[in-house]
């Protein structure tokens, strides 16, 4: 009887041990593994952590956007896995299937999700860091250093202040949120490279254009039409007057300077007489930088230009953006004087 009793006290104590120990790891299980990211009817969520952050702003983040569905779980397992002092800046993807380990795993060591960043043209060097700031977390003002830096710029990119805006080749640049300022220029160089490859080289010395100048025309055929088949035709016009060495007489380069770009529509004749080297009009061949950043299609149109003797082009005069060419000035003079009538019917004054 005794022995039966025993056996039976034994076996409960078994089966009690074996729930305690079931239940003690589906709390473990429950801690590490269950999904602990809230899900949004958007899509996923990102944390942003920004460089030199600690342990609590990622807690306060995490909390104030209420990605988490148990806060508290979150920070004991991460606290367990000495995550706060491995907090590393980024942008993290933060998909609901995620438990507290993956994520802590995650975020410790630095598996973020890279930025589509769209590089767009811009005129002037201090427009930049505004459009990479509402983009990436890097430094504007470390940026602007670097770009004001002639020495440096010199030798690491082979360029100046003048001529480092054709570095820049506009288009989508997949990047780390927090890329540092020199590795942003990094990266721009990068693609840069990618571009000038063996054939555009080759083009470019036919035409006896370094890749700087070609960028440099390309500027200047850019902000005279945004019609594609017209590219070719206008690169044609101002590469033919290099060669004859006449000077460009670029309408855009005079508005440069005067910041008026996007916002002139008229040249008027005080505008020629402007004191700078950007002036195509007083100072022959290409000026000592580019207007704004050239899209690939028109440095693609510099470096395959139209077949022509065309030296002359204005403005088409039906508003249509594109234009009329002209071998000669006579021809020049009847197409302008019917958009200078054009304009005058419009009102438009500059």
């Amino acid at each position: 009887m005794a022995n039966s009793v025993s056996r039976r006290l034994f076996l409960f104590a078994g089966v009690l041990l074996l729930m305690l120990l079931g239940a003690g790891g589906y709390a473990a299980w429950r801690l590490l593994y269950r999904p602990n990211v809230a899900a949004f009817a958007e899509g996923p969520a990102y944390l942003y952590i920004r460089t030199g952050a600690g342990f609590a702003a990622v807690l306060d983040s995490l909390r104030n956007q209420q990605l988490l569905l148990e806060p508290a779980a979150f920070r004991w397992v991460a606290e367990q896995q000495d995550y706060p002092a491995r907090v590393r800046a980024g942008r993290y993807r933060l998909d609901p299937g995620l438990g507290n380990l993956d994520l802590v795993r995650m975020l410790a060591t630095g598996q973020q999700d890279t930025v589509s960043f769209e590089l767009k043209p811009f005129h002037y060097l201090d427009r930049l860091p505004r459009q990479l700031s509402r983009q990436l977390e890097t430094d504007s003002f470390k940026l602007q250093l670097l770009l004001g830096n002639n020495a440096g710029l010199r030798a690491r990119y082979g360029l100046d202040t003048c001529t480092v805006r054709t570095l820049f080749i506009p288009g989508r640049y997949h990047l780390l949120w927090n890329t540092g300022a020199g590795a942003f220029l990094d990266s721009v160089a990068a693609h840069h490279r990618r571009f000038w490859t063996a054939e555009r080289r080759a083009r470019a010395d036919s035409l006896k254009l370094t890749p700087v100048q070609v960028s440099v025309l390309a500027s200047i055929v850019q902000r005279e039409t945004a019609q594609a088949t017209d590219k070719p035709l206008i690169a044609a016009v101002y590469l033919n007057r290099l060669r004859n060495g006449q000077p460009l007489q670029a309408d855009p380069t005079l508005l440069w300077p005067l910041h008026g770009l996007g916002t002139r529509k008229r040249v008027l004749n005080v505008d020629k007489k402007v004191d700078s080297p950007y002036n195509t009009y007083r100072h022959k061949g290409l000026p000592p930088g580019p207007i704004t950043t050239p899209l690939p299609s028109s440095l693609n149109a510099v470096l395959r230009p139209a077949h022509n003797q065309n030296l002359f082009f204005c403005a088409r005069s039906d508003g249509s953006g594109f234009s009329d060419f002209a071998e000669t000035y006579a021809q020049h003079r009847r197409n302008a004087r019917r958009y200078q009538h054009r304009l005058d019917s419009l009102g438009v004054k500059r």
